[in-house]
């Protein structure tokens, strides 16, 4: 299929993106990476009256370190904070899931903040960042604001932005742990997860766990988990908790018993890490 008719706009600043966003509203979508809008135009789930393109912004094509955040652009593809010099030392668990974000081809295309905005809830990159327990900026003509990660996604697919604002940044705080890990199951590797777990040891054998792909946006958890027999009653809590849901990919069912076997696993990893 191809996609219904809509007008381009390529702006030259986020001021005017942000103008334009005021004026059309929910009419409007924001072309940064297009990995997903894309097929959602072609399949015309996704029918804007205008496309505005903010892929050649120079102003928001930028990685860089503010206090403890790190502080990566809506401009930032995902391969390039891939290649950033200083990742596996200030983002260790992005350095560990972003591997897992699709293939090369779509990581040269595709953005971080793009992928924040489209919400999938297996997705990785938005996964790392609740996990983490950053931030997402949003800007429009009202003035700028700061939603922590864990109010900005509310649903599968869906966010806290308004009609009128643009994603300008993703804030990820500083680890000051190397004890992370990451993995998932897919059909395919680079494929859509059908179920992700990533964690992060803080302090001693306190950890943040979070879940992709069992609920309809990432789930986190902190707990002190001293062994893999701790790990393994948390981890069958949590399925029970969270139910999971049945998709073309895999049932509720199936989702739940890959969480209790392999979450284990991945806090066994974290700890190892820090041992």
């Amino acid at each position: 299929m191809k996609p219904r008719r809509f007008d381009y706009v390529c702006p030259d600043s986020a001021d005017e993106a942000v103008a334009v966003l005021a004026e059309y509203g929910d009419a409007a979508s924001v072309l940064a990476g297009g990995q997903s809008l894309m097929a959602m135009l072609n399949l015309r789930v996704a029918e804007p009256a205008v496309l505005i393109d903010i892929t050649r912004l120079a102003e928001l094509d930028y990685i860089r370190v503010v206090g403890d955040m790190v502080e990566v652009g809506a401009a930032v593809t995902q391969n390039r904070l891939k290649d950033w010099p200083e990742l596996a030392d200030k983002l260790p668990l992005l350095a560990a899931a972003l591997p897992f974000v699709g293939h090369f081809q779509t990581r040269n295309k595709g953005t971080v903040c793009g992928s924040i905005a489209h919400a999938d809830p297996s997705s990785e990159i938005p996964l790392s960042l609740a996990t983490l327990g950053g931030h997402v900026m949003l800007q429009s003509r009202r003035g700028r604001r700061v939603l922590a990660a864990s109010d900005f996604q509310c649903g599968m697919l869906t966010t806290a932005r308004a009609p009128d604002e643009l994603i300008i940044a993703a804030r990820f705080p500083v680890q000051s742990t190397r004890g992370v890990a990451f993995q998932e199951v897919a059909r395919r590797h680079g494929d859509f997860a059908i179920l992700a777990i990533a964690a992060c040891v803080e302090d001693g054998n306190t950890m943040r766990i979070g879940i992709g792909g069992l609920a309809d946006r990432p789930a986190v958890r902190r707990a002190a988990i001293d062994g893999v027999a701790a790990a393994t009653d948390m981890f069958d809590s949590l399925a029970q908790e969270l139910e999971g849901y049945d998709d073309i990919h895999a049932s509720a069912r199936l989702r739940r018993d890959l969480l209790r076997r392999l979450g284990p696993v991945v806090v066994e990893k974290a700890l190892r890490c820090v041992a």
